[in-house]
C-alpha cells in the first residue's frame, strides 16, 4: 500500500494527542479505525512508530515521520488554501497585513472608497507589527502590507505618507502641566513625568532617554486603539504619529517634540508574482490615492 497524506494526518493527531481515543474524537473517526490507519502506514514504513501500544511515546522512526508529517501536511494545506483563494478571485479576495497605526488612520478611508465600486469583494485585515508584516508575506498569508519606517531607512515598496511622531497622554495630566510650565516647548524629556507605555513605534524615536523608559517600561500594547484606551486611563504615555490621533475623541492631547523632530513613513509592499487580481490591484492603488 502506498504511502497516504491522511496517514500522515492521522498519526501526527495520534502522536499530538497522545491516545487513539482523543483523536478519534478529533478526526471524527472511530478508534478502531485510527488504528488501522496507523498499523497501515507503519506496515508501509516498515518499522514501529510507537514504543508502546499507549501511543505516548514514539520510537526514533516515529520522531521523524511526526517532523516530516508536520512539513508535508502544512505545504499541502498551504496550496490547497492558495488554489481556493485563486478559485474565487472572480468574486475577490484582498489580505491586508498592515501596522495598526495604518489599520486606525488610513484603512478605514480607503476601505470606504474601495467598496463602493467592488462591494462584493472580501476584505481581510490583519492587524500586526512591521516584522510580522514581513513574515505574512513569506508564508504567502497577505497581498499587501503596510510597514512603519524611520524616513531614508529602506526603499522598500512604496511611500504612502510620512508624518510626525509625537507623545501622546491624557488630557490635564502631568505631562500637559509640565508642557504648560516650559513655556507650551516639547522635547523627549516630557516622557520622564509619567510611565510610559510600550509600542512598536517608540523604537523609530532616536533619543537616550526613550530607550531607557523603554527598557523599564512595565506595560507594552501594539494596537493603536488599546494603546489610546490606556492613556485616557490614566496607565502612562506613549509616543504615536499624528495620523493615528488626529481624529480621535476627547480625553487626549498629542505634542510634537522639537528636539529632536522624528517622523514615520508607511510604505505599502506587496509579494513579488506574476498574479495580482483586479480587486488587489485597485486596492493597492487607492492606499497612495486616497
Amino acid at each position: 500500500m502506498s504511502l497516504k497524506l491522511e496517514m500522515l494526518r492521522v498519526f501526527r493527531t495520534v502522536a499530538e494527542t497522545g491516545t487513539l481515543a482523543a483523536a478519534a474524537i478529533e478526526l471524527s473517526r472511530t478508534p478502531s479505525a485510527i488504528s488501522m490507519t496507523l498499523t497501515q502506514l507503519a506496515d508501509d514504513i516498515g518499522g514501529p512508530l510507537f514504543e508502546t501500544d499507549r501511543k505516548s511515546r514514539l520510537t526514533p522512526l516515529g520522531q521523524l515521520v511526526l517532523e516530516e508529517s508536520h512539513r508535508a501536511i502544512d505545504a499541502f494545506d498551504k496550496s490547497t488554501q492558495a488554489i481556493r483563494r485563486h478559485a474565487i478571485s472572480t468574486t475577490g479576495i484582498v489580505r491586508i497585513a498592515a501596522v495598526p497605526s495604518a489599520t486606525v488612520s488610513l484603512l478605514p478611508d480607503v476601505i470606504e472608497v474601495f467598496r463602493k465600486t467592488h462591494p462584493d469583494v472580501r476584505i481581510e485585515i490583519s492587524d500586526v507589527d512591521t516584522p510580522a508584516v514581513r513574515r505574512r508575506f513569506q508564508r504567502d498569508e497577505a497581498d499587501i502590507g503596510i510597514v512603519s519606517a524611520r524616513p531614508g531607512e529602506t526603499s522598500e515598496g512604496d511611500l504612502i505618507l510620512c508624518d510626525d511622531l509625537g507623545i501622546v497622554c491624557a488630557e490635564g495630566g502631568p505631562i500637559h502641566t509640565a508642557h504648560l510650565a516650559a513655556g507650551g516647548s516639547s522635547d523627549w524629556s516630557l516622557l520622564a513625568h509619567e510611565p510610559i507605555i510600550a509600542n512598536p513605534l517608540c523604537r523609530l524615536v532616536n533619543d537616550p532617554l526613550v530607550e531607557t523608559l523603554m527598557a523599564n517600561s512595565t506595560l507594552e500594547a501594539r494596537n493603536t486603539t488599546a494603546i489610546l484606551s490606556f492613556v485616557r486611563r490614566g496607565f502612562g504615555v506613549s509616543i504615536l504619529p499624528f495620523d493615528a490621533v488626529r481624529s480621535q475623541p476627547d480625553g487626549i492631547e498629542f505634542f510634537v517634540p522639537s528636539n529632536p523632530i522624528c517622523r514615520r513613513e508607511l510604505r505599502k509592499i506587496r509579494p513579488d508574482n506574476d498574479f495580482q487580481s483586479d480587486a488587489i490591484e485597485a486596492f493597492w492603488r487607492l492606499l497612495s490615492d486616497t
